[in-house]
């Protein structure tokens, strides 16, 4: 069993064509499995927990395909991190003080028309970056912003004065 495994997978870095396309299916099959353990929000929602874990999976598993690291203990670490979420993420759903830990909170930039200096400085947006944000989101600067939200994700909502 062994001799095919490393017939199949190779070891170390000195591995032929053939090694690295079984060792790229493999990790590709390995890491479906692992997403549809993550859940969907790991690729959906991309908040920085999510994608700390998406990141993190990524350049682990990637070692398993070059042969940087050994193949099966680098699929068991991916295979940990994508754990370590889905624990993280079920947590989140239980305890909201937990979740405000690992995902943080909104910010009120602009409240009422008035731009609040401290929560910009706290989400460490400047004048420009809001401003840039309300043109991005179709709204000029000639139309009063009523509200404008940092949300968890980096995202700024704008909510514009009626006309």
């Amino acid at each position: 069993m062994n001799e095919l495994v490393e017939a199949l997978f190779g070891s170390g870095t000195d591995l032929n064509a053939l090694q690295m396309v079984d060792r790229s299916v493999a990790v590709f099959m390995s890491t479906l499995a692992m997403i549809r353990i993550a859940g969907r929000r790991s690729f959906g929602q991309q908040r920085p927990f999510d994608a700390c874990t998406t990141v993190l999976l990524g350049a682990v598993l990637s070692r398993a395909v070059v042969g940087a690291s050994p193949f099966f203990p680098t699929i068991m670490a991916g295979l940990a991190i994508v754990v370590l979420h889905r624990l993280l993420g079920l947590a989140s759903c239980r305890w909201s003080a937990f979740e405000s830990l690992v995902s943080g909170d909104k910010r009120e930039l602009v409240k009422e028309g008035r731009r609040d200096a401290e929560q910009m400085r706290k989400g460490l947006i400047t004048h420009r970056d809001l401003d840039e944000a309300i043109r991005s989101k179709g709204h000029d600067e000639a139309r009063p912003v009523v509200r404008a939200v940092l949300e968890r994700d980096g995202e700024i909502n704008v909510l514009p004065a009626r006309r």
